[in-house]
This record gives C-alpha cells, sequence and structure tokens, in this order.
C-alpha cells in the first residue's frame, strides 16, 4: 500500500494547532505557578495581614520582573473588561 503526502495547507494546519496547544499549556503552568504561590502565601499560618500583602507584592513584582512588565493592563485600562 503506498503511502500518500498529506497537502501542505493541511500539513500547515497541524503544525499551528501543535504550536498553539503547547503554547496553551504553557501559559496554563504558568499561571497555575503563579496561582499556587500566591494561594500559600495567603494560606500560610505564620504570616500576618501585612505579611502576606508583602508576600504576594513581591509575587507581583518578581512577576513584572521576570516578564518585562513593569505596567500591567488592568481593568481600568482595559474597555469591557472590568471586575
Amino acid at each position: 500500500m503506498a503511502s500518500r503526502a498529506l497537502p501542505k495547507s493541511v500539513m500547515s494546519e497541524n503544525v499551528v494547532d501543535v504550536i498553539a496547544s503547547e503554547l496553551a499549556r504553557g501559559v496554563e503552568r504558568a499561571v497555575d505557578c503563579w496561582m499556587s504561590q500566591i494561594e500559600h502565601v495567603l494560606t500560610d499560618a505564620h504570616l500576618t495581614s501585612l505579611g502576606r500583602l508583602n508576600a504576594v507584592s513581591d509575587i507581583l513584582q518578581s512577576y513584572k520582573s521576570l516578564t518585562g512588565k513593569m505596567h500591567l493592563v488592568g481593568r481600568k485600562d482595559s474597555v469591557g473588561h472590568g471586575l
């Protein structure tokens, strides 16, 4: 039985789907990591309220430093996407 090659457009779509899927998984893992860190400090019984706030601020600062995003688009900055 001879193998048939897929048209280039189908192969390109498959490659795009695979890349998009990997990117989505990477984003999900990163968000889970940040949320896990925040959850940990918010539930740490050894921290005071101020300690929790400072710890969350440290996590946010780390995120900004690692991503180079010193200004995050917030609910006031994004039209129609307020909380």
